[in-house]
């Protein structure tokens, strides 16, 4: 498959490194031009290409984006129209500035890449665990997890079959925006390095806490009854009661540690 990268920091620059490992053809490029990447693609190897921006878009079956968000709109929409497009996308405002990211940044790149199949994936990945954390041998629950979001689940398949390839388990986290949330900076699974079988709970219960707060169960005047509340998520009272620990302990530790 030919992937186009968008950006070759350290994440661009790695997921070039795997894709190119297990075969992939890729083009890579940067703000600055191809010529500022002999030294990467020498590096990489003969699967590897540099290109400009528009050329790396046009090239890539698939797409991955790995700028910062302040710079989203130089994604090249039109030639992107109808290309899956994974997002690396994270927000810092110290490095992108103020800017109204309302529920989740991720809108702003869905609606500049309206046309394209937007997935959310390696963000949530820190840079040193997705470079050396690779474990093609290991079984599927004790690969390091990497979360996806994202509203077309064709895609998503897609996008969690080259994750497998290159040596990690996907993680569904639910929709671009509603899931894409819960793996964002300021989340206690956020680049935490965690094995499938130790992000599926995780995140359970991180969902399911904040879907409580967003009922009113922790209101001053808890607005909802834990019974009430485990019709309306269905579950059992024991289930919520389990998951509610566990999330509120994953929240306290995030903001204590």
């Amino acid at each position: 498959m030919k992937i186009g990268i968008i950006g070759a920091g350290n994440m661009g620059s790695t997921a070039a490194h795997h894709f190119a490992e297990v075969g992939h053809e890729i083009m890579v490029c940067n703000s600055r031009g191809p010529e500022t990447l002999t030294d990467l693609v020498d590096e990489l190897g003969p699967n590897v290409q540099a290109g400009t921006v528009s050329e790396t878009a046009e090239f890539g079956e698939i797409v991955i984006e790995a700028i910062p968000l302040h710079a989203y709109e130089s994604l090249p929409a039109d030639v992107l129209s109808g290309k899956i497009v994974i997002s690396m996308a994270n927000y810092y405002p110290g490095r992108d500035g103020l800017m109204d990211v309302g529920e989740s940044y991720m809108a702003l790149v869905a609606e500049h890449l309206e046309d394209s199949r937007v997935v959310k994936a390696f963000n949530a990945t820190g840079w040193p665990t997705f470079r050396d954390e690779q474990r093609l041998d290991a079984d599927p629950d004790d690969r390091i997890a990497v979360f996806v979001a994202g509203d077309d689940d064709e895609a998503k398949e897609v996008v969690s079959d080259l994750i497998e390839e290159i040596g990690f388990t996907p993680v569904d986290v639910g929709p671009l925006v509603e899931g894409g949330r819960h793996i964002e900076n300021g989340s206690p699974i956020y680049t935490a390095a965690l094995t499938a079988s130790e992000a599926q709970p995780r995140l359970a219960a991180l969902k399911t806490t904040v879907a409580a707060y967003e009922h009113g169960y922790y209101s001053s005047s808890q607005e909802i009854t834990l019974q009430d509340l485990a019709d309306e998520l269905d579950m059992s009272e024991e289930s919520l009661s389990e998951r509610l620990r566990h999330g509120t302990e994953l929240l306290i530790s995030k903001y204590l540690d």
